[in-house]
């Protein structure tokens, strides 16, 4: 899942927040006033947004879609930050972690991860068991029977199979279609070969779901843990179109419901008294949109916050004495991409050469924030994680590299331009790697940053020559990071196919030998991080939080997933 926030989250995570403060600032042309301006007016519009809970009333207040205000108890309410306004609460097409972290709240897949397990093993979510024969080719879910949606509709197997309908659907466009495509006949489904009468998923009667696949996969339940394969009701969908996520229309099968959504500004969630599973020990839980991080960390300090989840790089030595901080390692690595269809990055020994120039160790150490310096793919703390496979940092050989690209002068090296989504510590990053590209090859790029839903759109329609991402760990296996950069994937930004690559990673999936397995991942990874180089990785991401000493049992985990079900508040 692309991080949606900068880990040191997603994931994914990255920001989108326009405020008026920003149209004010671009009036003043004194730099310290800039900044001074900028903090008081960030500040008084998010106080203002908060100003229902105060030391005196004790409440925080809501936005309703009826357009009436509700006041909701502190004491019954969890209030955090998230950076942005989702892009979207639509399960089958979110691919981030900021419209994950409502979605997860809300909705439940077949399985869950037990997350205060170092194993990260599956329970019982809506499927109450689940079995496999064949030698992992055919799996079989029993649902359960005491489930009904928020309104009150019972749920059964018909909505599980609607839903792999809609992802595989070309028509809807899912950036995580490739993850069913090993079910029997769902790749040609989604090319419109087939009808989906042909595909490998069938509702035994209405609690039971049998699932036929292609090849062998033993992790195939890890996949229901994802937001894309959720049930829907496309009842609700076909009656509302594009607004079936709005408050007013939406069906959850999740702890909480979706109660109030301010766009660009909050979202309400309200405990499901419907939920089949140990309902939350609170009533609500308030989302309030901050992109400014120290913002977020004031009003924490104000106890108008009980958590922060994105904290910014240069003031980690600070937070770090504080008793509120947390910090884990996280499944994630953060990269920057390359559009190998656009010059010059269209010749691999160009890009070969940027990923040599970069000295990845002075990175971690500007940041400081825990982060591993990374040259593989697979993130440290995963099997397949190999740290000797990769384009270590060599300059000299960089710049050999681009000589024998053609470019012996290089005051004549093309115009080159990286872009990244609006938060500070891409900036930072950015700026180091564009001083290292200057300093180690004499090559100068441009910088460009946009906020995160125009970024979004940048990747999908002109995807820049370099471009920032991140990816969380959907689910704790290899095959998640290396599917990514698949020719089937719709989250390759980077254009590049390997047919070679395609195969290893393919035939890694249907493995059930470890070691073999093992071995198959490295071959995927030297073809795509030594020989093709489409990506660069940069380090493996390190997650820092404050969280409030009324707050216990907050979820802090390697998969970055904050599902708030479990949190007790004193």
């Amino acid at each position: 899942m692309r991080l949606s926030f900068p880990p040191s989250r997603k994931t994914g995570s990255f920001f989108d927040r326009s405020s008026m403060s920003q149209f004010l600032l671009s009036f003043v042309k004194n730099l310290r006033l800039v900044a001074a301006l900028g903090s008081v007016l960030s500040m008084a519009f998010m106080f203002v947004m908060i100003q229902g809970c105060t030391k005196k009333s004790q409440t925080v207040e809501v936005l309703l879609v009826d357009g009436s205000k509700a006041k909701l108890p502190v004491a019954e309410t969890l209030r955090v930050s998230i950076v942005s306004e989702p892009p979207t609460l639509d399960w089958n097409k979110a691919a981030d972690t900021t419209s994950s972290e409502v979605i997860n709240n809300i909705m439940e897949g077949l399985v869950q991860y037990d997350l205060n397990d170092k194993e990260l093993k599956l329970l019982p979510a809506l499927a109450e068991s689940w079995s496999s024969s064949g030698e992992s080719k055919t799996w079989t879910f029993k649902l359960r029977k005491d489930v009904v949606w928020s309104d009150g509709v019972p749920f059964t197997a018909q909505h599980v199979v609607d839903g792999w309908k809609r992802l595989l659907a070309k028509e809807t466009a899912s950036e995580y279609a490739y993850f069913l495509f090993n079910i029997k006949n769902a790749q040609p489904f989604n090319q419109g070969k087939v009808p989906f009468s042909a595909v490998g998923v069938k509702a035994k009667g209405t609690h039971e779901l049998v699932v036929e696949l292609e090849s062998p996969m033993g992790y195939f339940p890890s996949l229901m843990t994802h937001t894309a394969t959720y049930p829907v009701r496309m009842d609700l969908i076909e009656k509302f179109g594009d607004q079936w996520t709005e408050p007013r229309h939406i069906a959850t099968l999740g702890p909480f419901k979706l109660m109030s959504w301010e766009h660009d500004k909050q979202i309400a969630l309200d405990r499901l008294d419907t939920y089949y599973g140990q309902k939350p020990s609170f009533k609500n839980v308030v989302m309030y949109m901050i992109q400014e991080n120290a913002t977020a960390i004031s009003l924490f300090d104000a106890g108008k916050l009980d958590a922060v989840d994105t904290l910014p790089s240069v003031e980690l030595r600070k937070l770090r004495t504080r008793k509120e901080y947390r910090e884990t390692g996280i499944l994630s690595i953060y990269y920057y991409g390359f559009n190998t269809q656009k010059a010059p990055m269209d010749n691999p020994l160009v890009r070969k050469a940027f990923a040599m120039a970069i000295d990845r160790q002075e990175i971690v150490q500007m940041l400081a924030g825990g982060q591993m310096p990374l040259t593989s793919w697979v993130p440290a703390g995963m099997f397949g994680y190999e740290p000797e496979i990769g384009l270590g940092f060599n300059p000299e050989k960089a710049r050999d590299l681009l000589k024998e690209a053609g470019y012996d002068d290089l005051s004549k090296f093309p115009k080159v331009e990286i872009r990244f989504n609006t938060v500070e510590d891409h900036q930072r990053v950015g700026e180091n790697i564009q001083a290292q590209l200057k300093r180690n090859l004499g090559i100068n790029v441009e910088l460009k940053n946009e906020e995160w839903k125009v970024y979004l759109n940048s990747l999908n329609t002109d995807t820049p020559q370099i471009y920032r991402f991140g990816w969380v760990a959907d689910y704790p296996d290899p095959d998640n990071f290396l599917a990514v950069m698949s020719s089937i994937s719709d989250n390759n930004k980077t254009k590049w196919k390997n047919a070679k690559y395609d195969a290893l990673v393919k035939k890694g999936a249907s493995m059930t030998d470890k070691e073999e397995r093992r071995k198959i991942y490295a071959q995927a990874q030297k073809i795509m991080v030594e020989e093709d180089v489409p990506v660069v990785p940069l380090f493996n991401s390190v997650s820092h939080h404050l969280v409030s000493e009324r707050v216990q049992n907050y979820p802090v985990n390697v998969m970055t997933l904050f599902i708030f079900k479990g949190v007790n508040l004193k």
